[in-house]
């Protein structure tokens, strides 16, 4: 049974007294990527994280149809990995829910090869590089075949090379099924990789829609946002 749909209603977040996130509804169903944008502090990671449920809401409700926490993945936008080789990283996942060790290395030499890091699987995963890093979090997130996988800003601080290396890992992921949510500050990538579009300001959802909203706007604020301009 599906995870979706995902149901936020009247969702807020609060610390320290000040609203970070809310009040919003928001309704996902299984489809392509979703690309969450907007300008630093608009809210996209609490949305992220609220999803994910690793924040504690302040008011209202998230809902999955089929809730499962097993089927979900989170990947942050700084790499957060196990002081161990490559490989026990790519398998920590499997380990723990006791999947049988020939399969764990089935997937393990498979997800190696397909991130191009086979020949470094003996090496300690903190002395990879950021590209690197990234993409061994994303294949950690995905050996497990989630359902939806979460992302935050996975790009930011890479090099066009390895942001486009982990564009096609994510578009391959959503080709095999797994629902793509992702919070960027990049349009380019936005554009490339978007099925749909949330766009935030201030902690609300100000415009959602396909990923034609990136072209085509809707609101005054997108369109100025889209050129670059400071939307606050």
């Amino acid at each position: 049974m599906s995870l979706f749909p995902l149901t936020l209603q009247n969702v807020s977040l609060r610390r320290r007294g000040k609203t970070v996130l809310g009040p919003l509804d928001l309704s996902l169903d299984s489809g392509g990527p979703a690309m969450i944008v907007g300008p630093n502090g608009s809210g996209k990671t609490s949305l992220l994280r609220a999803m994910h449920g690793i924040e504690r809401l302040s008011e209202g409700s998230i809902t999955w149809a089929n809730p499962d926490p097993a089927k979900h993945a989170y990947v942050f936008q700084q790499p957060i990995l196990l002081r161990r080789t490559v490989v026990e990283n790519l398998a920590y996942p499997m380990q723990i829910i006791g999947t049988d060790k020939h399969e764990i290395a089935a997937a393990c030499h498979d997800w190696l090869t397909k991130i191009g890091l086979a020949e470094l699987r003996n090496t300690a995963a903190p002395r990879l590089s950021g590209g690197e890093q990234q993409k061994l979090a994303i294949a950690r997130a995905l050996i497990r075949k989630p359902e939806v996988l979460f992302l935050d800003e996975p790009c930011a601080n890479l090099d066009g090379h390895a942001t486009r290396e982990i564009e096609t890992l994510l578009n391959q992921a959503a080709a095999q099924g797994t629902r793509i949510i992702m919070a960027t500050h990049d349009m380019g990538q936005a554009k490339r990789l978007a099925d749909q579009v949330i766009f935030m300001i201030a902690g609300r959802i100000h415009e959602q829609g396909t990923a034609q909203v990136l072209t085509q706007p809707q609101t005054p604020e997108l369109a100025a946002f889209l050129r670059g301009d400071i939307v606050t």
